[in-house]
C-alpha cells in the first residue's frame, strides 16, 4: 500500500469507524458483480450513510488520487461495479431509506440503497405502482438501476427507469452536491444533468438521492402464452395485439429455452411443440378486452402465426405463465452460458438473430443457442451453452469471437451492444460498434467536466 493510500485510510477511518472495511471477506462480497470475470481487489469497502459522508469520501479520494467504484446491488452483467485494481468501493447498503411520498405528484424520494422491491411494494401500499421490473429486483438497487438505467420486463408500456426519475441529488467527481430537476414535471431552463447521470454506470458521480415517479396499479393482468412457427410470426403476432391492446409485457423465447425450464419443474403450458414462443400480457379492465385477445388469437391461429395457446383465467395461471419466461436464466445457468444482452430497431430483429444464429452455427456447430428477450422493445438475450466436454477456459476463449462477430453484426443492424446492463469492463472494447468516434469524445470530454481528476469508477465504459 503506498504511502497516500495509508494516508487516506487514516482519514476514512477516522470519518467512517467501522464502516471502513479492509478484510477479504469484504472485498469479496462488495468488490464484485455477477460477471466473475475479474477478482476483487479493492483497497477498503466504505458504508456511508449521510450524503455529507459520500462528499467527504470522494474529496479524500480526489486529495490522495484514489480511485471509487460504486457497489449497489451487485447484480450486474458488465463489470461496471468490479473493483480488481485497488479502489475504494462505496456501497451503498446503508443508504436504504425511503425519505418521503408526494401523493399529489405521485412521486417517492429514496436513498439510493433502497432495494428495487422494496420500492415496488412501498408503492403498492400507497395503492400505486412502479413498474420497472426484472429478475433482479429482490436484491438490485435503485442507485444501481440509474447508473445502468435498468429497464425489464415492462418496457414495451412503461419504458426505461430514465423515464420515471423526476430528481437526483448526486455527489460529483469533484465533491460537489448537485440537485438536479428537483421532481418537476416541466422544466425548461437548459441542459437536464439529470439524463447525464443516468446510464452512466457511476463514472460522472455518485446518485445519493432519487425523486422516483409512480404510476396507478395495472388491473386485472392477464397473459397468453403462445406457440408459433418462427420467428417472422412472432413479430405479426406483436402487431396484431399491438392494434388493439395496450400491451404490458410482449416476451418471447425459444423451444430451446422451453425445454430447459421444463426439465427444470414448471408445467407445459399445452401439448403442442413450437419452435418459438409468445408471452404477452395485458390489463382486463373489462369482458371487451378479454373479447378481444381472443378475437385477435382467433385470426392469428386463421393465418397461420399461431400454432396453440392458453390464457391465464386467475392470478394464480398468471403467475405460473410467467414463470416459462422468468427461470429461464435459472435454468441454463448449470450449462456455463455465454451471455449477451443486445438490442436493434423492433422490425430488425428477425433478420438480427437468423444473422447471429448463421454465424455462430456455422462456426461452432456444436454449441447451442438460446433466446429468449423482451421482443416488444427489441432487446434479446442471446445465451450460448458451453459443451459438457469442452473445457470452460476453452469455450470462453472460442466466445471472444462470438463477441466480435456478434457486435459487428449489431453494428450493421445500427443496434446496440448493451441494452439493459451496461458497458463495464465486458463491453468496453466494443463500444465503438455502437457509439461514433465523435460520441465518445464528447462522453470522455463530459466526465472530465464533473470528474476532473478521473476518480470515479475509472477503466470503465472507456478508458481516458
Amino acid at each position: 500500500m503506498t504511502a497516500l493510500a495509508h494516508a487516506a485510510l487514516e482519514q476514512l477511518t477516522e470519518l467512517l469507524g467501522a464502516r471502513c472495511l479492509t478484510d477479504q471477506d469484504s472485498a469479496q462480497r462488495y468488490g464484485v458483480d455477477w460477471t466473475k470475470v475479474w477478482a476483487p481487489a479493492p483497497t477498503a469497502v466504505l458504508l456511508p450513510e449521510t450524503i455529507d459522508e459520500v462528499q467527504q469520501i470522494v474529496e479524500i479520494a480526489n486529495e490522495h488520487g484514489l480511485h471509487l467504484v460504486p457497489s449497489g446491488g451487485r447484480t450486474g452483467l458488465s463489470a461496471g461495479a468490479v473493483a480488481a485494481f485497488g479502489e475504494l468501493v462505496v456501497a451503498f447498503d446503508r443508504m436504504n431509506k425511503i425519505l418521503d411520498f408526494n401523493a399529489y405528484d405521485r412521486s417517492v424520494t429514496v436513498q439510493p440503497g433502497v432495494i428495487t422491491q422494496q420500492l415496488q411494494e412501498y408503492a403498492e401500499q400507497q395503492g400505486l405502482f412502479y413498474p420497472v421490473d426484472f429478475a433482479s429486483a429482490g436484491s438490485s438497487q435503485i442507485g444501481g438501476n440509474i447508473n445502468t438505467n435498468a429497464g425489464g420486463i415492462k418496457v414495451i408500456r412503461y419504458g426505461m427507469t430514465r423515464d420515471w426519475i423526476a430528481g437526483l441529488k448526486v455527489v460529483t467527481g469533484k465533491g460537489e452536491l448537485l440537485e438536479l430537476n428537483k421532481g418537476l414535471i416541466k422544466n425548461a431552463t437548459g441542459y437536464d444533468f439529470r439524463h447525464l447521470f443516468i446510464g452512466s454506470e457511476g463514472t460522472l458521480g455518485f446518485v445519493v438521492e432519487a425523486t422516483v415517479k409512480l404510476a396507478r396499479q395495472p388491473r386485472n393482468l392477464t397473459a397468453l402464452v403462445l406457440g408459433v412457427p418462427g420467428f417472422q410470426e412472432v413479430m405479426k403476432v406483436l402487431h396484431a395485439f399491438q392494434s388493439e391492446l395496450d400491451l404490458t409485457a410482449f416476451e418471447f423465447f425459444s423451444d430451446k429455452a422451453m425445454a430447459h425450464v421444463l426439465a427444470h419443474g414448471v408445467s407445459r403450458p399445452f401439448d403442442t411443440d413450437c419452435p418459438f414462443y409468445c408471452l404477452l400480457e395485458f390489463e382486463q379492465v373489462s369482458e371487451q378486452s378479454a373479447d378481444q385477445a381472443m378475437a385477435v388469437f382467433e385470426h392469428c391461429v386463421e393465418q397461420g402465426w399461431v400454432l396453440d395457446g392458453v390464457m391465464s383465467q386467475s392470478l394464480q395461471q398468471l403467475e405460473q405463465l410467467w414463470q416459462l419466461r422468468e427461470r429461464i436464466s435459472e435454468s441454463i445457468a448449470p450449462h456455463t452460458p455465454y451471455k449477451n444482452d443486445i438490442s436493434v430497431t423492433i422490425d430488425k430483429v428477425p433478420d438480427f438473430v437468423e444473422a447471429v444464429d448463421k454465424v455462430v452455427q456455422d462456426a461452432y456447430p456444436d454449441f447451442e443457442i438460446v433466446w429468449f428477450g423482451h421482443i416488444g422493445d427489441g432487446n434479446m438475450h442471446l445465451n450460448i451453452l458451453k459443451p459438457e466436454a469442452l473445457p470452460k477456459e476453452e469455450f470462453f476463449e472460442k466466445c471472444n469471437n462470438v463477441s466480435k462477430w456478434v457486435f459487428e453484426i449489431v453494428e450493421h443492424y445500427n443496434g446496440s451492444i448493451s441494452a439493459e446492463h451496461g458497458v463495464g469492463m465486458t463491453k468496453k472494447p466494443y463500444l465503438g460498434y455502437s457509439r461514433s468516434p465523435e460520441e465518445i469524445a464528447y462522453m470522455k470530454a463530459v466526465k472530465q467536466v464533473f470528474d476532473p481528476n478521473n476518480v470515479m469508477n475509472p477503466g470503465k465504459l472507456f478508458d481516458l
